[in-house]
């Protein structure tokens, strides 16, 4: 819920999912329809529909003997819908308090505001990637304390954040985020808005007429709409 959402967003929405789904089974039994709607206003709709997906695998499997493995534990995470690297090393950081090295934008703050203080002043060219930031975390990470660690570490950025320390330009993996209002991602919410409430889709069409058809068509390839019959659409 937290990837390019701002936390405070989230707050309601993450109590009110735990609530209807408070565990992996429940969530992975439940109509992908319930999961969206429970979702409707967060954006971003793909994350609902890859989370309950990878639950459907999580309640299969057992993870339990990965704990000691590092390596053979984010093989493993990296197998379900929609966790990448970032994830995997989060969640076996976090959920197994295992020593895995990961950068995310609070932590990319931190390191880059204490141990490149000169990149953008007298070195106004030079942009810090990733790698130079896992570099600095292996050496910096205190061993069997990640999950005490990072939590800290993230919680130190966002207030460097807070206090005005602006530091996203300096890194090589820092990109804009585009506008929210009158964006692609704006149409697919209106539609997926209009189909949890089960109301038509004429006002949606009317609002967007140039976006609407290739968002429904987006919608349909990643499998959160299905067609029934022509010109009418519904939660799949």
């Amino acid at each position: 819920m937290l990837q390019q959402t701002q936390v405070e967003r989230v707050i309601p929405f993450y109590k009110n999912f735990i609530k209807k789904f408070p565990t992996a089974k429940v969530l992975a039994s439940t109509p992908l329809s319930d999961v969206l709607a429970a979702w409707n206003g967060l954006g971003y709709n793909r994350r609902a529909k890859m989370l309950r997906e990878a639950t459907r695998q999580i309640t299969s499997i057992s993870i339990s003997s990965y704990r000691i493995d590092l390596i053979r534990l984010i093989q493993e995470l990296e197998k379900l819908p929609g966790v990448g690297p970032y994830t995997a090393r989060a969640v076996a950081a976090f959920a197994f308090n295992q020593d895995a090295i990961f950068v995310e934008t609070n932590i990319r703050t931190a390191v880059i505001h204490h141990f490149f203080p000169d990149v953008g002043s007298t070195r106004p060219y030079i942009k810090i990637s990733d790698k130079e930031i896992e570099k600095v975390l292996e050496k910096a990470l205190p061993k069997g304390r990640a999950r005490e660690w990072y939590s800290a570490l993230m919680d130190y950025g966002a207030y460097l954040k807070r206090s005005g320390v602006k530091l996203n330009t300096k890194s090589k993996h820092y990109t804009k985020q585009s506008k929210f209002e009158g964006s692609f991602r704006q149409v697919r919410g209106a539609i997926l808005k209009a189909l949890t409430a089960k109301k038509p889709l004429a006002s949606v069409r009317k609002t967007y007429p140039d976006r609407f058809k290739p968002a429904l068509a987006a919608l349909a390839r990643d499998g959160l709409v299905k067609k029934v019959k022509a010109s009418t659409y519904i939660l799949f």
